[in-house]
């Protein structure tokens, strides 16, 4: 994009020119703060996008930090993962990568700083106890009875709880706030609880934990975020994260601004329901194809820029709504249509054997990398007397809208020759096996000058030249548009979202690279698999040519 051409604008932007005009920010500094307890998914591309996004169109910086105060569920690889897909995205961070937990020992302090003010107190409640005496909706939640405790004896308490002298349960410590609330997230919320855990930064060092609630606000104070972004759900919560930060001495009050999260058709972006689709084995991991990890899709074979066009597409709102998997596909599909180069592959193979072809004959034929881009170049295609073509390209018998290969019916051989076919060979079960045709040695790259016209164009693969290939054909995960709503949406996984076919491709993707990307003419866009070796070349489908679900879900 020119930098000359007008940004898009949202409710955010219109904030911080807000900010910056009446002088209350001379700069943008933002964060991304996930936690790193799985991989990265696409409502996180969204957020990334977002934040980096801004910090760079205003010149300002964007941290990245990794939330990390629940040290059961996390480790050093995710953490890894996440550093890779914010990278693979095109963004740079602020600095080297922060952790919440870079601040244990100030957020330690700060903790103890509610507690000298009476604003925080240890309780012995168990979590039961605390659940019931939390309230409803509808119902004033009941102060615990260590809600008065001297502000010594909650010193003491949690001097305790640090140096491990209570066990995991029996105590934690809770911020002072309001019973009846009507927000629960302000009815007395726990601040730090009491867990022996090795930590992937900490070690052993700590036996308590501070909350998501606590930290964050506290984290970005020190950090000098001037615009906290998160989603809708964290709206009540900004009321806890404006108390912490009017509560304690610190100089710096940012300000927490929340924004829709995405929700994609035919998927789930919930952590918990992801963990659920790893840890059930119905998907081979993290990063299989079928999963709206950024890693899965990047597996899949989408680029960086059609993420960053996608989530440019949706734009940012305060309005919950759910996407079409349709407009994801289409950034993806404009980008290789452009780009992708051209190759021939046979994903469901049937023999061709052209009986007036020389026997011990190969024709190395040029073909053009793309229809349309003469910059791409040409490779060769190997043209002999036996061929591979997709058996749905052929029938016996067929009425005038089949545009492909009939008997006694002559077609075109894509960058090729004409061909006719006159008859085929058949296994015990009544299969055809071969299919035996005559080529016409007139027509390479022409029509015949007689004026015939062959039926349709169809693709295929020398059989002596091709190499076996493995296609993973990776469509839709769920059955239905939105999963997540259903009682159990395990029982709406697409038993179809993988089927595995076995053909051959043409010579010149014996040599591509893991994760380059093609279009399979007529079959659709396809990507080398990590798992790709040239004794075993394995493609994944990306995305069909065309958005087959529209007519579908129409």
């Amino acid at each position: 994009m020119a930098e000359t051409a007008p940004r898009p604008t949202n409710f955010i932007r219109q904030i911080i020119d807000k900010d910056i005009a009446s002088g209350l920010h001379n700069t943008v500094v933002t964060r991304f703060p996930p936690e790193p307890n799985g991989f990265l998914h696409m409502g996180h591309a969204k957020s990334i996008c977002l934040n980096f996004g801004l910090a760079e169109d205003y010149k300002g910086s964007c941290n990245l930090r990794f939330d990390d105060t629940n040290p059961e569920k996390e480790n050093i690889d995710f953490v890894n993962s996440i550093k890779h897909d914010v990278e693979w995205l095109g963004f740079e961070w602020q600095g080297k990568e922060r952790y919440s937990s870079d601040y244990f020992e100030q957020l330690y302090a700060y903790a103890l700083e509610l507690i000298n003010k009476g604003l925080a107190y240890v309780d012995f409640s168990s979590p039961e106890e605390v659940r019931a005496l939390r309230g409803t909706l509808t119902e004033a939640g009941k102060n615990s009875p260590y809600r008065d405790t001297s502000v010594a004896e909650n010193v003491m308490h949690f001097e305790k709880m640090r140096a491990g002298e209570y066990q995991e349960g029996s105590c934690s410590l809770r911020a002072k706030i309001d019973m009846a609330s009507a927000f629960m997230c302000m009815r007395d919320p726990i601040i730090y609880r009491v867990k022996f855990a090795h930590h992937h930064q900490t070690g052993d060092a700590w036996c308590i934990y501070p909350m998501y609630d606590f930290t964050h606000c506290i984290s970005d104070a020190i950090e000098g975020i001037t615009h906290s972004l998160c989603t809708l759900e964290f709206q009540d919560n900004r009321r806890l994260y404006d108390w912490v930060i009017e509560n304690i001495s610190i100089e710096r009050t940012p300000r927490q601004y929340e924004f829709s999260r995405l929700n994609l058709e035919y998927t789930v972006l919930s952590k918990r329901k992801l963990i659920q689709l790893v840890d059930e084995n119905h998907v081979s991991g993290w990063d299989d194809p079928r999963m709206p990890t950024i890693a899965g899709i990047r597996r899949r074979g989408y680029t960086a820029d059609s993420i960053r066009e996608f989530c440019k597409r949706i734009g940012v709102t305060k309005m919950d709504n759910m996407v079409e998997m349709s407009m994801l596909e289409a950034c993806i599909r404009d980008e290789l249509n452009a780009t992708a180069p051209r190759r021939m592959a046979v994903l469901d193979p049937i023999k061709v054997v052209i009986e007036n072809y020389p026997k011990d004959q190969v024709e190395w034929i040029d073909a053009a990398n793309h229809p349309s881009d003469d910059s791409m170049g040409t490779r060769k295609i190997a043209f002999s007397r036996e061929l591979w073509i997709e058996s749905e390209d052929f029938k016996e018998e067929a009425n005038k809208k089949f545009k492909r290969l009939v008997l006694d019916k002559e077609v075109r051989l894509r960058n090729a020759y004409m061909i006719k076919a006159l008859r085929v060979d058949k296994n015990s079960d009544g299969d055809i096996t071969t299919i035996y045709c005559t080529y016409d040695p007139e027509t390479l790259g022409k029509d015949p000058e007689d004026g015939r016209k062959a039926k349709g164009v169809i693709h295929w693969v020398g059989a002596a030249q091709a190499s076996a290939a493995q296609f993973n054909l990776y469509d839709r995960l769920f059955t239905v548009a939105n999963p997540a709503a259903q009682d159990d949406f395990g029982a709406t996984i697409n038993g179809e979202s993988l089927v595995v076919k076995h053909g051959y491709v043409e010579p010149a993707l014996i040599e591509a690279e893991v994760l380059q990307r093609f279009q399979f003419e007529r079959t659709g866009y396809f990507c080398v698999d990590p798992a790709s070796k040239s004794e075993q070349l394995v493609f994944n489908r990306t995305v069909e040519l065309r958005d087959t679900w529209a007519k579908i879900s129409g």
